[in-house]
C-alpha cells in the first residue's frame, strides 16, 4: 500500500510539471529569477566600484605624493644608487710606464748641485713674490735667470761642479740672506736712517751681484769655448789641405 501511495503522488508531480511547461509558468518564473539575479550583480558591481574612488579620493587613506617635487626626489633617489654604483664600477686606469714623467738621474754630485739650486730658486721666487720695490723685483728676476742658468751648466758640464759648488755655498746663499733682511725691513712701514741705508746698500750690492753671476755663467763656458775653438782650427787645416777651403789650391785626398 505504500508503494502505491508514494507512485500515485509521483505521477500527480509529472502531471502539473507538464501543465506548468504547456502553460509558460515555469519559463516565466526563471526568467524573473535570472533578472533578479542580474540586478542583483549590477548593484553589488556598482557599489564597490563607488566605494573604491572615495577611498582613493581620501588623503588621510591613501597619502600619495603627487606634486612635481615628490616625483622629482624619489626618481633622483631611485637614481642616485645606481649612479655611484657606475662611477665605483669604472676602473681608475694608471698610464703606462713610458708616459710617466720620471725626473733625470745625475752622477751624486751633479745631483747635489741641482737640489741646492732648486730649493734657492723656490726662495727667490717667494721673495721675487713678496719685495713690492719693482726696481728690485726686476734685480731678483735677473738673479733667477742667471742662478738657473748655472746650474744647468752643472748638469751639462759636470767638470764645472766645483766652481758651481762654491757658488752655492756661499754667494748664492748670502744673496737670499740679504733680501730676506730687505723685505723684513721694507715691512716695517717706518722710515729712519738704519732701516733706509741699509736697504739702500742692498739694493746696491744686487747690482754687483747681478753683474758677478753672469761672469761666473761666462767663465763657466771657457772650456767649452776652448774645445769649441779647438774644433774650429782644426776643421779649417783639414778644409784648407783638401782643397776645400777658399783660396786653396790642393786637390781631393783622403783624410
Amino acid at each position: 500500500m505504500k508503494r502505491k501511495g508514494k507512485g500515485g503522488l509521483g505521477v500527480i508531480g509529472i502531471i502539473l510539471l507538464i501543465i506548468i511547461l504547456r502553460s509558460g509558468l515555469l519559463r516565466g518564473l526563471i526568467g524573473a529569477v535570472f533578472g533578479l539575479g542580474l540586478l542583483a550583480a549590477a548593484f553589488f558591481i556598482i557599489r564597490a566600484i563607488v566605494k573604491a574612488v572615495k577611498e582613493d579620493s581620501n588623503p588621510a587613506r591613501n597619502p600619495v605624493d603627487v606634486s612635481t617635487k615628490g616625483v622629482n626626489q624619489k626618481k633622483a633617489e631611485a637614481e642616485r644608487p645606481q649612479t655611484q654604483t657606475q662611477t665605483q664600477a669604472q676602473p681608475q686606469t694608471a698610464k703606462p710606464v713610458h708616459e710617466q714623467k720620471k725626473e733625470p738621474s745625475y752622477p751624486p754630485a751633479v745631483q747635489a748641485v741641482v737640489d741646492e739650486g732648486k730649493r734657492a730658486h723656490r726662495e727667490l721666487e717667494h721673495l721675487y713674490a713678496t719685495i713690492p720695490n719693482l726696481s728690485v723685483k726686476a734685480k731678483i728676476r735677473e738673479l733667477i735667470n742667471v742662478s738657473d742658468k748655472i746650474i744647468e751648466d752643472a748638469v751639462n758640464d759636470p767638470s764645472d761642479v766645483p766652481q758651481i759648488k762654491k757658488f752655492l755655498d756661499y754667494y748664492l746663499p748670502t744673496t737670499i740672506k740679504l733680501l730676506n733682511a730687505y723685505d723684513r725691513m721694507g715691512s716695517q712701514g717706518i722710515e729712519g736712517e738704519n732701516i733706509s741705508g741699509t736697504m739702500q746698500s742692498i739694493e746696491e750690492m744686487l747690482d754687483t751681484a747681478v753683474g758677478a753671476y753672469k761672469k761666473l755663467l761666462d767663465s763657466l763656458f771657457a772650456n767649452q769655448a776652448l774645445d769649441v775653438e779647438t774644433d774650429i782650427q782644426v776643421m779649417n787645416t783639414l778644409l784648407k789641405r783638401e782643397g776645400l777651403a777658399e783660396g786653396s789650391t790642393a786637390g781631393f785626398g783622403t783624410l
